[in-house]
């Protein structure tokens, strides 16, 4: 298993239905798509493990062309939550 570290922005897609997401910065997301080569899902989505504070979730990264880095979609109940310290980590 591997951990990243990391400080991101949360920000609010535009579009119909409020999503809430972080853009990885790009270092952090080159290094999960090479040691995740082969593993991608539907949509190039990758899963992974995700904990913001002492909030703990299983998600997807999803690849995002306008930066090319990877999106971290961050559920209402996360939010909620404590939103301190970033970390993901591939499943």
């Amino acid at each position: 298993m591997f951990r990243y570290d990391m400080q991101a922005e949360i920000w609010v897609y535009p579009g119909k239905g409020g999503w809430h997401f972080v853009t990885l910065p790009p270092e952090c997301g080159a290094r999960i798509k090479t040691a995740m080569v082969g593993m991608a899902r539907p949509w190039g989505s990758l899963g992974v493990e995700a904990v913001i504070g002492q909030t703990r979730w299983r998600t997807s990264l999803f690849p995002d062309q306008k930066s090319g880095s990877l999106l971290l979609p961050i559920k209402t109940a996360v939010r909620v939550a404590k939103a301190s310290g970033l970390a993901t980590r591939p499943t």
